[in-house]
């Protein structure tokens, strides 16, 4: 019933532990596994839909839809709710939790053990720090307190967002990114069709600044499939590119 439980199900789950995943499992911009959800059966979220399958164990997301939630609940369901990932703790967290849960606690533990290891190797060499934004629509950025932060910082740059106190995130004006002059500026990769918010991102005063699109999918939920946006961010970085 959510795009990130979904994620880690597929990774840690056998094939034939899987009923149905939600629609959003799918979606070509938000799901970095849209092309293995293909295997499986989707759901709507319909706590009616969901229950007539007599799963044994819901999996869902803090911002799962509440009345689904809490009728499947009401039904004697197990449903097991996941908070967002906001950090790389969250991360190690979740994916033993959901070991345990699917029956896989050893899988879960090489996956944990995994991750580090890839990370540690990622996080080597680097002996500088360049200054970057995450600049999304409208001015957006995020803060200290989110995975974009992490990766932005395990991939071996400095968020000016921290500059700027920024916990959870914001919006910062033109103007002020200007002032800031960032060494580089991470913007996402645009959607089809137009935008107005996503304007600001083509503005001329940005074209002196170095530009990189990588926030995708893969920044998205905290999966290990974050590594792959930390490898590739650090092509962006001076202590990295030529690797």
């Amino acid at each position: 019933m959510n795009l990130c439980t979904d994620q880690l199900v597929m990774q840690i789950a056998d094939p034939d532990q899987i009923i149905s995943l939600s629609a959003m499992a799918r979606d070509e911009h938000s799901s970095a596994m849209r092309d293995e959800a293909h295997e499986y059966a989707q759901n709507t979220g319909s706590a009616e839909q969901i229950y007539l399958t007599k799963p044994d164990l819901i999996l869902a997301g803090l911002y799962t839809e509440k009345a689904s939630v809490n009728m499947l609940q009401s039904l004697g369901l197990q449903v097991e709710i996941f908070d967002p990932e906001e950090s790389f703790d969250n991360i190690r967290d979740n994916i033993l939790r959901m070991g345990d849960l699917l029956g896989h606690p050893d899988r879960a533990a090489r996956m944990v053990a995994d991750f580090d290891q890839r990370l540690a190797v990622l996080q080597s060499g680097i002996t500088t720090r360049p200054r970057a934004a995450l600049y999304g629509a409208n001015g957006y950025t995020s803060g200290v307190q989110s995975l974009s932060h992490h990766i932005l910082t395990a991939a071996g740059f400095d968020n000016i967002a921290q500059e700027l106190g920024l916990t959870w995130g914001g919006r910062i004006p033109l103007e002020r990114l200007i002032v800031l002059n960032p060494d580089v500026v991470i913007t996402g990769r645009p959607f089809r069709g137009h935008s107005r918010g996503e304007e600001i991102l083509r503005h001329p005063a940005l074209a002196p600044f170095k530009m990189a699109a990588h926030t995708d999918a893969r920044w998205v939920c905290g999966t290990p499939l974050v590594l792959d946006a930390i490898q590739d961010l650090q092509r962006e970085h001076p202590d990295k590119r030529t690797q």
